[in-house]
C-alpha cells in the first residue's frame, strides 16, 4: 500500500523557538519540551535544530528519552528529566550527564545518596496536584535541598491557557511563598504562562506545544503537513452505502476516493463523516468511517482527480482537527503514527525522510 507522508518544517520549530525566546523577559533564558520523542515529530532531528536556533536546555518525560536527547546532541546541552530519578534510572543520569527534577523526599534520597554532587533539580506543586513536592515537603527538606546547590525549581501552571483563570494568580502566588528568597534559578511557565506576561517568567521558561505550532501561540508558524495518497477511485451510485456500518449513503452519484491512512495511523473514528481533506485549497469532505487503514473522501466536485489530498496543511492545522474530534492539538501531534513516510525540510537537511 502506498504510504503517506507527513513533512516537519524544523524552520517553522526554530522560528517558534525563537518567537517564543523573544516574548520570554529578556534576562529570562528559554528552554525547549521534546518529550514523547518532541510531540510526535522526531526527537533527534527536532533538538538538533533548536540547538541551530540557540537552545541550551531541553525537558523531557523520562531518563529514556534523555537519552534519545543526548545522544543527538553530545555533551553541553542540559537535559532535564520531568519525571525525577526514577529506580533503575540512576546509571543512565550518570553516565549520560541527565539532569533529574526531583518531584519527592524519597527521589531526593535516591539522588543524593546514589549520585552525590551530581546536577539535580526541583518540582514544586503549587496546585496542580500531580508532580512535584507540596509546601509541607518543602519546607521540610528544603534547607537540607538547598545546601546541595540545585540547578533549578519549578512548578508547572494548571490553567495557563485560560488567561483569565483564577488558578494562575493562586499558583503564582503560592510559587513566589514557596521559593522567593532561595538564591535559585526558578521555573513556572510553558507555553501558556510565556504568553501570561514578564510576572510569570522568573529565570526560565519552557515552551513545549507552541514550538509545534499548537494553541494557545496563535502567532506559531503551521510546523506539519500530512499528504494522504489516493489509491482507488470509485464510482457510487444513489443509494449506495459507504465503508463500515452504512456509515455514509450517497444521495446522487458520487465519485469517492480511498486514501491511505485510519485510525492506526492517528487519524481517529471521530473524523468520519466530520472533517474535509484537501486539494490544494479545495475541501472534499470525508464520507463513512474512518477505518483502520483507510479513509473514503468524496471528489465528485474536482475537476481531476488528485494522486493525494491533504489532511493537515496550509488549510487545515491540527487545533483545527482536535475542535472536530473534541480533544487538543498535543493529542493530534502525538498520535501520528509510524507508517508514515516522514520527511524534514529545513535548511540544513531539506527533503531528507
Amino acid at each position: 500500500m502506498a504510504t503517506a507522508t507527513l513533512t516537519i518544517d524544523l524552520d517553522a520549530i526554530a522560528a517558534n523557538w525563537r518567537a517564543l525566546d523573544r516574548l520570554s523577559h529578556p534576562t529570562t533564558q528559554t528552554a525547549a519540551v521534546v518529550k514523547a520523542d518532541a510531540y510526535g515529530l522526531g526527537a533527534r532531528r527536532v533538538v538538533r535544530a533548536l540547538a541551530e536556533a540557540g537552545a541550551r536546555r531541553f525537558f523531557v518525560a523520562v531518563a529514556e528519552e534523555g537519552a534519545v536527547v543526548r545522544q543527538a546532541l553530545g555533551p553541553g546541552p542540559q537535559v532535564n528529566i520531568l519525571s525525577g530519578h526514577m529506580p533503575g534510572d540512576t546509571e543512565m543520569i550518570h553516565d549520560l550527564d541527565l539532569t533529574p527534577m526531583l518531584n519527592s523526599v524519597e527521589q531526593i534520597t535516591r539522588h543524593l545518596e546514589s549520585l552525590p554532587g551530581h546536577p539535580f533539580g526541583v518540582q514544586l506543586d503549587t496546585g496542580m496536584n500531580r508532580l512535584g513536592l507540596e509546601a509541607g515537603e518543602w519546607e521540610a527538606v528544603a534547607a537540607l535541598v538547598l545546601e546541595q546547590n540545585p540547578e533549578l525549581v519549578m512548578s508547572h501552571l494548571a490553567c495557563a491557557d485560560e488567561p483569565d483563570h483564577a488558578m494562575n494568580a493562586a499558583q503564582l502566588a503560592e510559587f513566589h511563598a514557596m521559593t522567593d528568597g532561595i538564591g535559585v534559578p526558578r521555573s513556572l511557565a510553558a507555553t501558556g504562562g510565556i504568553l501570561l506576561g514578564a510576572d510569570y517568567h522568573f529565570e526560565l521558561t519552557r515552551p513545549g506545544i507552541g514550538l509545534y505550532g499548537g494553541r494557545p501561540f496563535v502567532q506559531a508558524q503551521r510546523v506539519v503537513a500530512l499528504s494522504l495518497p489516493v489509491i482507488q477511485i470509485r464510482e457510487v451510485a444513489a443509494g449506495e452505502i459507504v465503508g463500515y456500518a452504512c456509515g455514509y449513503t450517497a444521495p446522487e452519484p458520487r465519485l469517492i476516493a480511498t486514501v491511505a491512512a485510519g485510525y492506526a495511523d492517528g487519524l481517529t473514528r471521530r473524523y468520519s463523516n466530520a472533517i474535509n481533506v484537501f486539494d490544494g485549497q479545495t475541501p472534499c469532505p470525508v464520507v463513512g468511517r474512518v477505518s483502520m487503514d483507510l479513509i473514503t473522501v468524496d471528489v465528485s466536485h474536482l475537476r481531476e482527480i488528485p494522486r493525494s489530498l491533504d489532511i493537515l496543511g496550509p488549510m487545515q492545522g491540527v487545533d483545527d482537527l482536535a475542535d472536530i474530534a473534541g480533544t487538543i492539538g498535543y493529542e493530534v501531534l502525538t498520535t501520528l503514527g509510524h507508517r508514515y513516510t516522514r520527511r524534514y525540510a529545513s535548511t540544513l537537511v531539506r527533503g531528507q525522510a
